[in-house]
């Protein structure tokens, strides 16, 4: 039945007897109560009343009928209204018949005749309510199933909605870190590009921008800074020369003590320019403060602000240490040489607290290519397909234009070997690749 019919309609009550007086009789005494009353005067009628009438609540049958007695006429209806409520209506002598239309044909309890008005009309009343407190349940019931179902339904929806947008949501998340390693490798190769324009100034020039970076990253993590210090101390290396691209080649090759004052104020103009050359990238201005200022000394008689002392960051205090001690590489000396040099600029031009830690970290950076056992081993010039990660470079490598590309004593991987063929394809130099490849 629908639930909202269940809810509205008006029960009935069925009363099944032979004798058209006992009926009419029936009629009159509940003709002022709460449900409706619908007669039958044989069990068979009562049973084709029954179909299609799921309002009847109770069933009140004559025990003694013609062709169908009550307690059969019963036992038939629990098919046809297997909610409605069943009494049977019989006299004293038929106490068999009353257990049998209990045990078989479900009802309720009997009725005895005659009856007492006031009784009866308390028995159907109750047997009414009872029906009517039960449909309702049934209905309540129904109507909490439904909604367990809908929200069951809902609750799968919702997890699919969620697994669905869980789905999209690593699917973006995994398109932006690819995109961010993209932008990463971009952001790298801008840096080296950059370092590299003011490499091809000459061979004064050449790998001094990257061993800056080595000497001064290797210090700054000596020295204890975070690891986002380190980094922006490593751009500022391989960039603190991007200035003297503006400066006459004639002025750069001199010593500043040799410059006229015009030609010297020319040189100090140069971490200025370049600090305000990168100053619109917003990433780079903190790398861009430390190129300003690597020139100053720590007496103060540096450029271009004259800072002295701990007044100078310690990242531009190590950069400076480590542009000198590169050019004090430069021809043949050894790094205890160039070291021994350094030494005579400590107070007056560099922090002397970084002494210790770039005699250490000098060691570490200028070494030469390991020793190799000639007998196992032999120097090959190779093209570049002809390369394999873990070959050992037996000489420095550059590109066609003089663009040092690597260092001797490189150890191949697959990722250097994809650009050295793109470097070849660009700018080709002469010559292969000098590599060491085991007899």
């Amino acid at each position: 039945m629908d639930q909202h019919v269940q809810q509205t309609v008006t029960p009935s009550v069925l009363f099944v007897d032979d004798e058209e007086n006992i009926l009419k009789a029936l009629v009159r005494l509940t003709m002022d109560e709460e449900f409706s009353v619908i007669t039958a005067n044989s069990g068979q009628q009562g049973l084709d009343l029954l179909a299609g009438r799921p309002e009847i609540a109770l069933i009140v049958s004559d025990q003694r009928m013609p062709g169908m007695n009550g307690a059969e006429f019963l036992q038939k209806t629990c098919n046809l209204a297997p909610d409605a409520i069943r009494m049977l209506l019989t006299g004293y002598s038929d106490i068999t018949a009353a257990v049998d239309a209990i045990n078989k044909g479900g009802a309720s309890r009997y009725l005895s005749k005659p009856w007492n008005d006031d009784d009866l009309l308390q028995t159907l009343r109750g047997a009414v309510e009872t029906w009517r407190l039960a449909t309702e349940n049934r209905r309540l019931q129904a109507i909490v199933q439904a909604q367990n179902e809908e929200l069951k339904q809902w609750n799968e929806n919702l997890k699919n909605r969620v697994l669905q947008q869980t789905t999209a949501i690593r699917k973006k998340a995994d398109d932006l870190n690819e995109a961010l390693l993209h932008l990463k490798q971009n952001y790298t190769g801008m840096l080296s590009a950059f370092s590299s324009l003011v490499e091809m100034r000459g061979s004064r020039m050449q790998q001094h921008s990257r061993n800056v970076a080595e000497l001064a990253c290797g210090a700054a993590r000596e020295y204890g800074l975070m690891p986002e210090e380190q980094e922006v101390i490593r751009i500022a290396a391989l960039l603190h020369d991007i200035g003297e691209i503006s400066i006459p080649d004639h002025v750069l090759g001199m010593l500043p003590e040799t410059m006229t004052p015009d030609e010297f104020r020319l040189y100090c103009q140069h971490p200025v320019r370049a600090q305000m050359a990168i100053d619109n990238i917003a990433d780079l201005r903190p790398a861009g403060e430390l190129i300003r200022h690597h020139h100053e000394n720590y007496d103060g008689s540096g450029f271009p602000d004259r800072l002295a002392g701990e007044q100078i960051p310690i990242g531009a205090r190590i950069l400076a240490y480590a542009d000198q001690l590169d050019k004090a590489m430069s021809g043949d000396n050894t790094p205890e040489q160039a070291l021994a040099r350094i030494d005579l600029a400590l107070e007056t031009k560099l922090d002397p607290a970084l002494q210790r830690i770039f005699r250490k970290i000098a060691c570490q950076v200028y070494v030469t290519m390991p020793e190799h056992d000639s007998q196992a081993t032999v120097e090959l010039e190779l093209r570049p397909a002809e390369l394999r990660g873990g070959m050992l470079l037996s000489r420095d490598l550059y590109s066609g234009t003089g663009l040092l590309l690597l260092d001797r004593g490189t150890v191949l991987d697959d990722t250097m070997i994809v650009s050295i063929a793109r470097y070849y394809q660009l700018d080709p130099p002469e010559h292969g690749i000098f590599a060491l490849i085991q007899r």
